[in-house]
């Protein structure tokens, strides 16, 4: 026994020192190089080192040592452009392509191209635009032969509506917008379903501000634009003041030598209707407009609305495919199967082809407008990605969003040429137009500067939804927007820059295309208060009794005094007190009294905001 004993212990010693030799030194699997791995890598938004190297299976610090050797400093989670990634694959040994989505809950991303063969004409979608009674409703009335109007209140239309006319076997979708912010909002949320731009302008009247605005607003969206001169037929009508007042603003009419159709009309008399027509098809022909009725339906959300007899009711228009009853759908970030579909006659149909507006029913909730929508093959489809879309809308509603502003101007010049879009609100149409004047002068290599709106008055919500829309910076000069406006902008991702020196605006621009802007004071709004009533005090002055309804008033900030938007006077404030002490600060839902240095001109609605300056870096 003893001799077995002796004869087996080695042979543990054995096993167990070639244990520990393997637990010392395990064998670790050699780093795959790219030649072993991929050699083509799908390009991402915003991808990074960690996502490069993931893909490749080679380690972060390599791609990082190779962007070194191509002058590019990074970090790991730094977003790379695509021509860097390319470069980088020049260097590295592989290629990039572009991801295909196939996820419908990314449908706005699909490659829906169609094959050239497949296409076919599609009607032109025009929208009516102008200042109020200048007679779009009126001119819509009488293309369709119906009284709409007449069952509105006031005459004014109160929503938004589409319409589908036939002109000589042609078709022609008539949109009619309440307002310019409608046509803008929607542009805002990516929904660009406007090919032509009617712009209804009274003779008896002239260009008024809305007119300008819808100008403004139709420019913006870079869509052919046609002037409708209407109500030729009275006494005081004026077509060539008309024609110089809009050669003024860049509208300059075809037989000047411009290229914006004129068309002289009555929209009540029915005189030149059949000119417009034939303009508007002549214009969407130039367009070579052109969809497939063969494929799935997609479109877009021009009015929604819960009716309590058939539950969610959405006017939409389809911009490719054929939409049919019995369609399973994704909408925004709802969805449905289409139960009914009619048109603006109330007429029910069956299916839906493509720039033809109809009325559908079967949504799960209301969509917003502008929300565009897709055909999926069934209702589990249909709704996982209503539900990957709303998740996704939550998630980024709790970032910030990325907006244009002038300390972004310089990362941006050397990509490509880039257009500055401003938006310029001021005291005097004489500052606007010299600092207009000035501001499209500026001339560096690379950027170019576009006055997207002007005009005279306070900064409004309207202004904030077109910069939004069309990405640019509100410049104010000698206007201050009120409280609710800032916070609009400030939700909406757009940069207001203020201002009372014109050489200011022009400086700033200038530094920030050229990428030199350095640390300067920034201006911060404590608070605003209105004055309700003025006491007069023979040692103080005026002495204004406000009542605080934004922020705070310090009695160390400096203040200005609004009237109608516009700044009056800036200076220091020389008293502030709650009843008979003097205080430090009156906050919001407060009543208070105060006193401005050096100014007793005070009025009884006036706005008194008072602000701060702050050392920050650009």
């Amino acid at each position: 026994m003893s001799k077995n004993y002796k004869r087996t212990k080695p042979d543990y010693d054995v096993e167990e020192r070639e244990f520990k030799e393997v637990r010392r030194k395990p064998s670790r699997p050699k780093k795959p190089n790219i030649q072993q791995t991929k050699n083509v890598i799908t390009f991402l938004n915003n991808m990074t080192v960690a996502d490069i190297a993931a893909e490749l299976g080679i380690g972060n610090a390599e791609i990082m040592r190779k962007l070194m050797g191509l002058g590019v400093m990074t970090t790991i989670n730094q977003a790379i452009d695509r021509e860097t990634i390319e470069l980088l694959g020049i260097e590295m040994g592989f290629t990039v392509e572009d991801e295909v989505v196939t996820d419908l809950a990314r449908f706005e991303e699909m490659d829906f191209e169609d094959d050239p063969k497949d296409l076919v004409e599609r009607p032109p979608i025009v929208t009516v635009m102008g200042h109020v009674d200048h007679g779009k409703t009126t001119l819509l009335d009488t293309i369709r032969n119906t009284r709409v109007a007449a069952g509105e209140a006031g005459g004014i239309t109160q929503h938004i509506g589409a319409y589908q006319v036939e002109v000589k076997g042609e078709k022609i979708t008539f949109i009619d917008t309440p307002g310019h912010a409608a046509f803008t909002e929607m542009r805002a949320r990516g929904a660009q379903v406007t090919d032509v731009t009617i712009i209804v302008v009274a003779a008896d009247d002239g260009v008024m501000p809305q007119t300008r605005e819808a100008i403004d607003h139709a420019k913006s969206a870079k869509v052919p634009i046609i002037i409708a001169i209407n109500k030729i037929d009275k006494p005081e009508a004026n077509v060539e003041q008309i024609k110089t007042k809009l050669g003024e603003i860049g509208i300059i009419p075809e037989e000047w030598g411009g290229d914006v159709p004129f068309v002289q009309i009555s929209a009540l008399k029915g005189k030149g209707i059949d000119e417009l027509l034939e303009v508007v098809l002549l214009v969407s022909q130039m367009e070579e407009l052109k969809a497939n009725p063969n494929r799935d339906g997609m479109g877009t959300v021009i009015e929604a609305k819960l009716d309590k007899g058939r539950g969610v009711v959405a006017t939409v228009i389809i911009s490719n495919g054929k939409l049919k009853v019995g369609d399973h759908i994704v909408c925004g970030t709802t969805y449905g199967k289409i139960r009914t579909m009619s048109d603006h006659t109330g007429k029910r149909l069956k299916e839906a082809l493509p720039s033809q507006p109809v009325e559908i029913t079967g949504l799960m909730e209301v969509p917003e407008a502008g929300d565009k929508f897709v055909t999926a093959k069934d209702e589990r489809e249909a709704r996982q990605a209503a539900e990957a879309r709303e998740a996704t809308r939550k998630e980024k509603a709790t970032k910030p969003q990325k907006a244009v502003t002038l300390k972004g101007l310089f990362q941006q010049a050397a990509q490509e040429e880039k257009e500055l879009n401003l938006i310029i609100k001021g005291d005097t149409q004489g500052t606007i137009e010299a600092l207009k004047g000035s501001l499209e002068k500026i001339n560096i290599e690379g950027f170019r500067v576009n006055i997207v709106r002007s005009g005279v008055g306070a900064i409004t919500e309207n202004d904030i939804i077109l910069a939004q829309a069309s990405e640019a910076i509100v410049i104010g000069y000698n206007v201050r927007p009120i409280a609710t406006v800032r916070d609009i902008a400030k939700s909406s991702g757009v940069e207001i820059r203020l201002y009372s020196v014109i050489y200011n605006v022009i400086e700033d621009i200038e530094k920030a295309i050229t990428g030199m802007l350095s640390p300067v004071y920034e201006e911060i709004i404590t608070g605003q208060a209105v004055v309700r009533e003025i006491f007069k005090n023979s040692k103080i002055g005026t002495i204004a009794g406000a009542y605080v309804t934004d922020g705070s008033i310090k009695r160390n900030s400096k203040v200005r005094v609004l009237r109608d938007g516009i700044v009056i006077y800036e200076g220091k404030l020389g008293s502030l007190r709650r009843f008979k002490d003097d205080v430090r600060e009156v906050n919001q839902g407060y009543e208070c009294g105060l006193n401005i240095d050096g100014y007793d001109d005070v009025k009884v609605d006036d706005i008194i905001e008072g602000f701060v300056d702050k050392e920050v870096e650009r």
